[in-house]
């Protein structure tokens, strides 16, 4: 299956980070809060959205910074996705 987004929405995969001590033991990162970067999966086509024209300002492939309580989690084929308003990316990081 496939997520396609409608309107301004994005779909957003957290990046995931390792921790590793000073010896170089990786620690996994379950009980931290999850991190606030992502990679765009799919984002929707903009246009006409509350009354006012939207244009679409990222596209697949960006890493982007969202906020910390926006969006839907959703998990599919074992994957967990986030969809958010692209009003709810903060920034990208090139």
């Amino acid at each position: 299956m496939k997520l396609v987004p409608l309107g301004d929405r994005v779909v957003l995969k957290q990046l995931v980070e390792e921790e590793a001590t000073k010896s170089g033991i990786v620690l996994p990162g379950q009980n931290k809060e999850k991190p606030q970067q992502a990679e765009v999966i799919a984002v929707g086509p903009g246009g006409m959205v509350d009354g006012k024209e939207v244009a679409m300002q990222v596209k697949v492939g960006d890493n982007v910074i969202f906020s910390k309580y926006s969006g839907t989690e959703v998990k599919l084929d074992g994957e967990e996705y986030i969809v958010v308003k692209q009003a709810d990316i903060l920034a990208v990081i090139k």
